[in-house]
């Protein structure tokens, strides 16, 4: 069966995730991170800077035939679905409009590479997507495949080979196998086999530091180990038995009203730009959506009755937990609050512009986030939540024009 790209989770989930054992590997990897970034590291990386591209595109040489296709992630359907020709995307009833185009595109300038196994990638920009504008008096070329609009000076070398070519893809991601159904993912693709094609532009991904100042500082240093060390004191508190009960609890809830759920609350604070969890509110958010969502949407009083029952049992679980809960969420924000640090410093080495649209012009934004990549092959990505996830929710999209 195939294995289609390893699902990347927040680091700061880990502990919800994958338990004790995901909390302590989420801190094991901050603590690495620091020491590669102060230049001591004795773990080694692979940086990738995560790009806001769309759609994904699967493509390459079928392990099969040896004919070249490109696909969506249907390609990893029980009946998997792939194009091995223009014609075969025209006629696909899944594609039309805009989709339709964007994967003809697709078809006609990465076939013309050299293709000896199957990448991920997503695609940046078509001919018809590039636009120019001027930005603080300098003239950018400019695209926009969803939330993030990149610029990039017209008279940069990077600038000039984005103006020249057709269509250009960011690669992630690489499969090998022996048919559709055995491929595996493995993070990472190395584009270098690929070839040269002046109509295509492509990038593997990996994080550049063009200025050679993605470091932290010591004063940064010094911020983040102390940040770590408070982190890791909230973690000791959390027990394993205790986390196991949760996790039940959850289960629970989100069988019988997932917007209740832990992680729901999550999101809904990261919707508001903020992420200072705390006990208290998950309690209010709990009881607020039971009351008004799974109660309220009731209307024969008996079924009423027993699903007030239903959450004052819950609730009564989950004050029980309450020094649990306290501690998981002081373990998460100190997480996100020293995962940051690492984000403000892989930002410093910024080399193409990055903005979203407003109703009052161009408001400047770092990229998506990055995923770091240890040398076991585990990964997790390193995204500002807060701000990438409100942008994703308030900006203009490339669609919305």
């Amino acid at each position: 069966m195939a294995v289609k790209n390893l699902h990347l989770e927040h680091l700061e989930d880990e502990i919800i995730n994958n338990g004790i054992d995901g909390g302590r590997a989420s801190i094991t990897f901050l603590l690495a991170l620091r020491d590669m970034m102060k230049g001591n590291a004795k773990k080694k990386f692979n940086m990738t800077v995560k790009w806001d591209g769309a759609p994904a595109i699967f493509c390459g040489k079928h392990p099969e035939d040896g004919r070249f296709f490109v696909a969506k992630k249907s390609l990893f359907n029980k009946e998997p679905k792939f194009y091995c020709s223009v014609s075969e995307i025209k006629n696909a009833s899944e594609l039309s409009g805009d989709l339709e185009k964007k994967f003809i595109d697709s078809f006609e300038y990465l076939s013309k590479l050299s293709w000896n196994k199957v990448m991920q990638g997503d695609l940046m920009f078509t001919q018809a997507d590039k636009k120019m504008k001027k930005i603080n008096d300098i003239e950018h070329i400019t695209f926009q495949p969803n939330t993030i609009m990149y610029a990039v000076p017209v008279q940069s070398e990077l600038g000039k080979q984005i103006a020249n070519a057709k269509y250009g893809i960011v690669f992630h991601t690489t499969y090998e196998g022996s048919s559709i159904d055995d491929l595996g993912a493995s993070f990472g693709a190395d584009i270098s086999s690929l070839g040269h094609n002046n109509d295509v532009w492509i990038d593997d991904a990996t994080f550049k530091n063009v200025a050679g100042n993605s470091t932290l500082t010591g004063k940064e240093t010094l911020k983040l180990s102390t940040l770590l060390t408070k982190t890791g004191k909230s973690f000791h508190k959390i027990k394993r038995p205790s986390l196991i009960k949760f996790m039940k609890i959850q289960d629970t809830i989100a069988s019988k009203g997932a917007g209740a759920t832990y992680k729901t609350y999550m999101n809904a604070q990261i919707r508001k730009g903020k992420f200072n969890l705390n006990y208290n509110d998950y309690l209010k958010h709990f009881e607020n959506y039971w009351k008004t969502k799974v109660v309220g949407a009731v209307k024969m009083q008996k079924t009423k009755d027993i699903k007030e029952q239903i959450g004052k049992d819950l609730v009564r679980d989950i004050r029980s937990l309450k020094p649990f809960i306290t501690a998981l969420t002081e373990f998460q924000v100190g997480m996100v609050e020293a995962k940051q640090i690492i984000i403000d410093g892989l930002n410093k080495a910024k080399s193409i512009g990055t903005f979203v649209r407003t109703p009052t012009g161009l408001k400047v934004v770092n990229p998506e986030g990055y995923v770091a990549i240890d040398d076991d092959g585990k990964a997790v990505k390193l995204v500002d939540r807060m701000e990438f996830s409100l942008n994703n929710f308030t900006a203009a999209k490339a669609w919305d024009k």
